[in-house]
């Protein structure tokens, strides 16, 4: 539990990843992980051989996580490396064969409870001992305890952390860890911004945080043990600086930095009313991803001509039960109307890897989420969940243009499967008189692994449309986990595998007269906006925040010499080659 602040304290400054830029300065809020709620329920004897293995699995993940943060500090001063392992080590020992994690299994077998009430159970049977002894020392180990238990029980619920629609506005968030779904509970009226001890630039939090506009720095290990509630906090999303408690030398010098970038803006914001053309006169579409609704004014007022990608799964996010057609319907038609006759490309169900909420239940568990039963194989195994997501896309379409893609496309039977399911809701709404989109919706494929981007004349002889997630398309291709700490590093956009096959995609889009669209984190890099035009994308969909800054970039770019540049690129035998071809197509601001 944190402390309260009670005198002013020394200024300390932290180098963490900066993954969402801006500058934001106010008052700590700590999120205590001990806040998870525990569910408490009698299980039945044949349930306790699965309850078990629930318990493990969570283990297996604390000692996952903690094993993270100890790579992450050893980056740390020598001092500070040494203190901190030692920490991180005795909780890594807590999972181990101790009498914690001991003590938890037996009693789920022995007394008939579900694990994390088990885990309470034990926690609190523990700290008891320990009080026993009126002993400074092991009293101090209660905490380490408490804090292992806490770990248990929120990977054990997969609960967020809390609501964050309390805190007085301008707050900023520190944490060990915030996951997607704590994300999407900011308010960025409230939050100012967040710093966490876990996570990396390319996870979905960080995702989220660009799509929120929030400063956020990530990947700050022994943040957590020099931060009380109420500190004032600098975040730097730019630079990755983290400064408690700074002295007034300090929070003038991000000040001055803070004006600048607002002033810059500014400046950008002249440009929402303009095209983004090229200096040889070819228009690009820029679009908005959007991971939240309340994201859409942002999106129009930074002149977003579509939503590129509407990632559906906020629908699903925080809550215990799957939404219905009609909740999703109410929905997309606020976003339609919002749009006011720009198109809407709505992704379907893509839950997976870091994406798991507990409204899917189980569904989409497995030993290896990222490669398992995720995004549209999930939405084929389970038809009435794809089906009711359909259902409410279509009559949403009545109102308005929209899209519909299918996430990680592997095979063409994949979209055959799924058209057939469309075919089906609509005959079904049409023979109740339910007012859909007519013609129906064009259904379109994600090339986000490289199967789908190898056989893409293929899928492009039954899909109508085609968007690349290079994010995926990059961890696939490199066989990169890309949450990973330990092999993050090779995470490469500019792998020369990974434009070669954008490069392909574009091509088979081409052949068959199809658009193509760019949605994944590089078309929100303004540095990386010359290539990807000279590559031939048209599209490109990003986080809001991205757009004014990529249409700067669009409006300096000379095609023919970006085409020429791509030429070299393609031929590059490494990513450094391709960063030096591309680095004469980057002059004027960012």
């Amino acid at each position: 539990m944190a402390k309260a602040r009670t005198k002013r304290r020394s200024e300390h400054l932290f180098q963490g990843v900066g993954v969402s830029g801006g500058i934001a300065i106010g008052p700590a809020h700590v999120v205590t992980p001990g806040a998870a709620h525990v569910p408490r329920h009698a299980i039945a004897r044949r349930a306790v051989s699965a309850e078990r293995k629930r318990f493990a699995e969570a283990v297996d993940k604390a000692r996952k996580q903690i094993q993270k943060l100890v790579q992450r500090s050893r980056a740390l001063p020598a001092g500070a490396a040494e203190e901190v392992g030692f920490l991180l080590d005795a909780s890594l020992a807590m999972l181990g064969r101790s009498r914690l994690v001991r003590g938890v299994d037996e009693r789920i077998a022995r007394d008939l409870v579900n694990a994390e009430a088990a885990v309470e159970d034990e926690i609190a049977a523990i700290a008891h001992g320990f009080a026993q002894m009126a002993d400074e020392y092991f009293a101090a180990r209660v905490n380490d305890v408490r804090e292992v238990g806490a770990r248990l029980v929120r990977n054990l619920t997969r609960e967020p952390y809390q609501a964050f629609s309390d805190l007085p506005a301008g707050t900023i968030l520190v944490a060990e860890e915030l996951t997607p779904a704590d994300t999407a509970l900011m308010d960025p009226s409230r939050i100012a911004g967040f710093v966490a001890s876990a996570g990396g630039i390319e996870g979905h939090t960080a995702i989220m945080a660009r799509a929120l506009s929030l400063p956020s720095v990530l990947g700050v290990p022994d943040l957590l043990a020099h931060v009380l509630h109420g500190d004032d906090v600098i975040v730097d999303g730019e630079s990755g600086q983290v400064v408690i408690n700074p002295t007034a030398a300090t929070r003038q010098r991000f000040d001055t930095r803070r004006r600048a970038l607002q002033r810059r803006m500014r400046q950008l914001a002249r440009l929402r009313d303009l095209p983004a053309e090229t200096r040889d006169g070819e228009i690009i579409q820029l679009q908005a991803n959007l991971e939240l609704p309340r994201e859409l004014d942002t999106a129009l007022a930074a002149g977003a001509s579509g939503v590129g990608l509407l990632r559906s799964e906020f629908v699903f996010m925080n809550r215990s039960d799957l939404p219905s057609e009609d909740e999703q319907y109410l929905v997309l038609r606020t976003l339609v109307d919002g749009m006011a006759g720009r198109p809407i490309t709505v992704r379907t169900l893509d839950v997976g890897g870091e994406k798991l909420w507990d409204s899917l239940g189980g569904m989409s568990q497995g030993p290896n989420p990222v490669l398992g039963l995720r995004a549209i194989r999930l939405s084929l195994r389970y038809p009435a969940l794809l089906e009711t997501q359909l259902a409410a896309i279509l009559r949403a379409g009545a109102h308005g243009p929209l899209r519909i893609l299918l996430p990680m496309i592997s095979t063409v039977a994949e979209v055959t499967a799924a058209r057939a399911a469309m075919v089906r809701v609509a005959r079904r709404l049409r023979r109740r008189k339910v007012a859909i989109a007519d013609p129906l919706p064009p259904l379109g494929v994600m090339i986000e692994v490289p199967s789908a981007a190898l056989i893409a004349d293929a899928l492009a002889k039954t899909a109508d449309f085609f968007a690349i997630g290079t994010n995926d398309l990059t961890q696939y291709t490199l066989a990169i986990d890309r949450t990973d700490d330990q092999v993050a590093y090779l995470y490469d956009p500019l792998h020369p595998a990974v434009l070669k096959l954008i490069a392909l995609t574009v091509a088979a889009a081409a052949r068959r007269g199809i658009p193509v669209s760019l949605c994944g984190e590089m078309a929100g890099d303004p540095r990386l906006a010359p290539l990807l035009l000279g590559l031939g994308v048209r599209e490109l969909s990003m986080a809001p925040g991205s757009l004014l800054r990529v249409k700067a970039r669009v409006r300096t770019v000379d095609m023919a010499l970006a085409r020429r540049k791509v030429t070299q690129a393609l031929d590059a035998g490494d990513s450094a080659a391709v960063a030096k071809a591309i680095a004469s197509l980057n002059s004027g601001p960012d």
